[in-house]
């Protein structure tokens, strides 16, 4: 039979395979590292940030398409040509090489163009889109391969982030070395001086404080007592010869000292105070127990109430560079002490400093938080902020942070030449995370963590103030952030590529082609920015439902960028960051889910309009359930597009239970939509079957994946063969919706089929086997058993499917109830009475008709080239 799988148009190499396994494995390992991988992502925080190696392989696998486009270089020294790629030793020749490699790409041998991953590849004449850039990922990977960029996102941070990042080729290193160091002239010793703790090894040091240890405290509504809110008196893990130890707290002396187990009772090696660390005021669920009465309240409840926070600053880690320097052991000069009153003198020094001088108050936000998703309690996010008593962008800052932080941004202000200052700042906005007090305290893994851990605010009882500028040690200062932006500076100028050989981790000499080219940024709705341009390929990680509030996370950054942007870009002028155009599902702006789908659908006809007729449109996705893929097919059909592949990418996850939420990153390809066709869900539901079959065979063929990997693959080939019938496939006599037919493909997909779709499926083939009834069966919970039990098929003299006229087939129909026979076996039952030859059966004749039965009637009808099929139910 003439294969109706095929596709007039020419694939491009995305659409036929995908390096799925040679991508997970690079991508787990830049997970794990991306500040070696790809420091340019690092530069500055953007959240659900793709991994710059998925989208190097997407752009290689999408924009290599025409070999004698293409230029292949070999990172090095001579950064030479490669006339003698492969076997041979012309630009011919290499060209000839490239065409083999992109004619070999399958799914039997997605590796095909692989090799290419770790040259320098230029491909003439490319253009690409992002409508969502945030981050720039796939800006920066695209443009390294000579592609003209586009990309649009509504937020002003993320266009800071991703201009810096693409003009950071353009930037000497040494001009931002002279900058910084105008910086640290100006203010560094200065904010070094505030974070000054009593060396507890010698009285003539001063050591350095790395973090100091707040808990906030409130009075008991019962008795007055004051209580400090800690869940456990656990300051951190031992380290060095410690490390089978713990740093604890004693809330009697207050002092800190080590213990063998904070879980169990401890006595305090100062006062003898006995208590067990892992006990502190605070209990699951946000109240407080009072010691001295007991009772036990909600600290919201007490903030309502009209209480505020008092802070109490218990314990500092700190570093004496000078015992180092000494030469003495790791375990003496950096560790942990009890706060003393000399460390809450200077800080209180600090604290006047910052309340004294109104000129450094406008290096910090005024401006009072919105009240949003995430900063109030919602269907998104219970961390309530304004509960907690904040109100103003300031107060998730303590004094002392407030003044180094404006007497470092003031500094910086400073700076005249404009590239650097924007860099500084970069360092100066990325640091925040680590410089506020939603900050906290990894015990076990004894440091700082960022404040947004998850993609909201979380109000804490207790949390660790950073060192600002920066000691030898410590983690999200300004310093160590400087150093990050100057590492990713000089990586756009000479970038490298890792990558994996015979399991080895490696990395190539620097490319000669930096990271930059040609590119244009909007800052706005891609719905409304002008793009005049039609691109040969859009390349993107769109919003996802209300994953992310973009809006009002940005807004943490935002409002101290713009203290020095608003007078430079006009998107920094207002206050907040646009929140009601924004392409999010966000209750506090009245924009649920079918919201969110609404207008997402509005972003892909827009990027429809702008994609050439031959474009592609890759992007990843982060869900797999069907109503979300439903919804997401029928929106991407609807806007003219036909969806032609889907890949899974670090999917880790050994099971494919279709329904169930599937929680990792799915590539999805689609291509303008070609005409759509009417079909009968039979005859798409046969090819559908027979698509996953055979999809599911070649992808085990060429890469060793987990069964739920080899089902997303299978999903993006159904999804094809659907596109090209979008609203049009008819079952009953009406049209089935995406979400039906999705829901159908998912049942096939994952083996919730039965014996006798499995049995039409074979009738469909020209000379099916026993190796066939096995193929199908595989994967799916149908042994080749039941086929044989329903007498579906004969292998006692070679292989043979039954019909409706077989001996023993028509046993086993008739040994059934009429009530238990399934479509295909009444419509069997109803041709063997039909037959002038046969025996009347008059139990037929209270067989109603029924759209199914008319559907398995007519496919029969069509493979069998039995027309008696159609004429049993004409009246």
């Amino acid at each position: 039979m003439p294969d109706r799988d095929s596709d007039p148009r020419d694939l491009l190499p995305i659409e036929r395979g995908f390096p799925i396994e040679q991508v997970n494995d690079i991508a787990d390992r830049e997970g794990r590292a991306k500040l070696h991988y790809r420091p340019l992502s690092t530069m500055h925080k953007w959240w659900a940030r793709r991994l710059g190696s998925v989208f190097r392989a997407i752009s290689l696998y999408s924009l290599v398409d025409a070999p004698d486009t293409v230029d292949v270089r070999d990172p090095g020294p001579d950064d030479a040509s490669l006339a003698d790629f492969g076997d041979g030793e012309s630009e011919d020749d290499t060209t000839e090489d490239v065409a083999r490699m992109l004619d070999s790409v399958s799914l039997r041998d997605p590796d095909a163009l692989w090799e290419l991953y770790r040259k320098d590849v230029r491909v003439d004449g490319k253009s690409v889109l992002d409508p969502f850039a945030g981050g720039g990922t796939s800006l920066m990977e695209a443009v390294r391969f000579g592609a003209s960029v586009t990309g649009v996102d509504l937020n002003p941070v993320a266009w800071f982030v991703t201009k810096q990042e693409l003009e950071a080729h353009e930037v000497e290193p040494e001009t931002l070395r002279q900058a910084f160091e105008e910086v640290r002239t100006a203010v560094a010793d200065e904010l070094r001086s505030r974070y000054e703790t009593d060396c507890p090894l010698d009285s003539n040091h001063i050591a350095d404080i790395v973090y100091a240890f707040w808990v906030r405290e409130l009075d008991c509504t019962s008795c007055g007592e004051t209580i400090p809110l800690f869940k456990d008196y656990r300051v951190a893990n031992g380290r060095y010869d410690h490390d089978d130890e713990y740093n604890v707290f004693c809330p009697e002396c207050e002092s800190v000292f080590r213990t063998d187990d904070y879980r169990t009772e401890t006595t305090c090696s100062e006062c003898e105070h006995e208590y067990v660390p892992a006990n502190g005021p605070v209990t699951r669920g946000g109240n407080y127990g009072c010691p001295s009465c007991g009772l036990k309240y909600p600290i919201v409840d007490a903030i309502a109430d009209g209480q505020s926070y008092a802070e109490r600053l218990y314990a500092v880690e700190y570093y004496c560079t000078e015992c180092d320097d000494e030469g003495r052991e790791r375990a003496a000069f950096k560790g942990y002490k009890a706060a003393t009153d000399d460390d809450r003198a200077r800080f209180e020094r600090a604290s006047e400093a910052w309340r004294s001088d109104d000129e450094l108050g406008e290096y910090a936000p005024r401006g009072e938080i919105p009240e949003g998703a995430i900063t109030a309690a919602s269907s998104i996010s219970g961390n309530d902020v304004f509960r907690h008593g904040y109100e103003t962008w300031r107060d998730m800052f303590n004094d002392r942070q407030l003044y180094c932080l404006s007497t470092l941004l003031s500094a910086i202000d400073d700076v005249e030449n404009r590239a650097a200052r924007e860099y500084l700042l970069l360092a100066f906005s990325d640091s925040l995370m680590y410089q506020t007090n939603f900050s906290r305290y990894n015990p076990n893994g004894r440091k700082i963590e960022e404040i947004f851990g998850q993609n909201s605010y979380n109000p804490r009882v207790e949390y660790v103030e950073n060192n600002v500028w920066g000691t030898r040690a410590g983690r999200g200062t300004f310093r160590n952030t400087w150093d990050k932006i100057v590492d990713a500076v000089e990586f756009a100028r000479a970038p490298t590529e890792r990558y994996i050989e015979d399991g080895v981790p490696k990395e190539t000499d620097p490319f000669e082609t930096s990271v930059g080219g040609e590119y244009t940024l909007h800052q706005g709705d891609v719905r409304d920015v002008d793009l005049d341009a039609t691109y040969d390929a859009v390349v993107t990680d769109p919003p996802y439902y209300g994953n992310v509030v973009y809006s009002e996370v940005a807004d943490f950054f935002y409002v101290w960028q713009r203290l020095l942007l608003a007078d430079e870009y006009d998107c920094f002028a207002p206050e907040t960051t646009p929140r009601d155009d924004s392409i999010v599902a966000n209750p506090a702006v009245g924009k649920d889910d079918d919201t969110f789908e609404a207008e997402l659908a509005e972003s892909f006809s827009r990027i429809r309009d702008v994609l050439a007729d031959e474009g592609v449109l890759v992007f990843t996705y982060r869900h797999g359930g069907k109503e979300s893929w439903g919804a997401l097919l029928e929106t991407l059909c609807d806007e003219d597009f036909d969806v032609t592949a889907t890949y899974p990418i670090s999917a880790n996850v050994t099971d494919f239970v279709m329904g169930d939420e599937l929680n990792f990153s799915v590539v999805v390809v689609a291509r303008p939509a070609e005409t759509s066709e009417p079909i009968s869900w039979s005859a798409l539901r046969r090819r559908i079957h027979r698509v996953a079959g055979r999809t599911a065979e070649e992808v085990r063929e060429g890469q060793t994946l987990s069964e739920g990997d080899v089902g997303i693959v299978q999903l993006g080939r159904c999804f094809r063969e659907y596109s090209k019938h979008h609203a049009k496939v008819h079952r009953e006599g009406e049209v089935m919706s995406t979400d039906d037919v999705v829901g159908e493909i998912f049942d096939i997909v994952s083996g919730e089929v039965s014996a006798d779709e499995i049995y039409r499926s074979l009738l469909s083939m020209d000379d099916p086997t026993l190796a066939d009834v096995k193929r199908l069966c595989r994967g799916t919970e149908v042994d080749p058993d039941d086929l044989r039990d329903r007498a579906l098929f004969d292998a006692t003299d070679g292989f043979r499917l039954t019909r409706w006229n077989d001996d023993e087939r028509l046993a086993y129909l008739r040994g059934k109830d009429l009530g238990e026979l399934s479509a295909l076996e009444t419509v069997q039952l109803l041709r063997y009475d039909a037959d002038p030859d046969t025996e009347t059966i008059a139990e037929t004749r209270e067989i109603a008709t029924t759209g199914e039965l008319l559907d398995v009637a007519t496919e029969l009808a069509s493979v069998t080239g039995d027309d008696e099929y159609r004429r049993l139910f004409r009246g």
